[in-house]
């Protein structure tokens, strides 16, 4: 089993944890001075006050959680947001309100869900002739090509 390695930037910040035993994703908790109100249609920048070294060949990904998406409409931005293995800044977590209402976080809140991923690196290799990418089925058939 691999390790993440976490470095707690202050006494009550929380460690990331699985709620559950099959859960892909540990919970992530705010880590604040103050609460931090996010208006709707506006974004915020959460800090967790953690610290992490993720293991070699692994990527963390930075996930909405679903409860506060579906009841507040409360998500990660760039979701999912990454963080490469050779970050050691501290996490934060941008997220945004695409609800109707304020949406006031307080220390400890969990506010996203970290999930860590294997990442394979690829060599890459520029070539003369757009046949020598291959033919498919799909070929180049894009947006909505595919289904409903």
């Amino acid at each position: 089993m691999a390790t993440l390695r976490v470095f707690k930037m202050r006494a009550d910040a929380v460690l990331p944890r699985y709620e559950s035993s099959g859960a892909a994703g540990m919970d992530l908790a705010a880590c604040l001075d103050a609460p931090i109100t996010i208006d709707p249609g506006t974004r915020a920048r959460v800090p967790t006050g953690l610290r992490i070294a993720l293991p070699p060949g692994h990527e963390g990904q930075v996930r909405p959680r679903s409860g506060l998406a579906a009841r507040q409409g409360l998500t990660v931005l760039n979701a999912p947001g990454t963080i490469d293995e050779d970050y050691r800044g501290e996490l934060q977590v941008l997220l945004i309100n695409h609800g109707t209402e304020p949406f006031t976080i307080d220390n400890g809140d969990r506010i996203a869900q970290l999930v860590v991923a294997p990442v394979t690196h690829v060599e890459v290799e520029a070539v003369d002739d757009e046949t020598h990418l291959g033919p498919t089925e799909r070929g180049q058939a894009g947006f909505g090509s595919t289904g409903h």
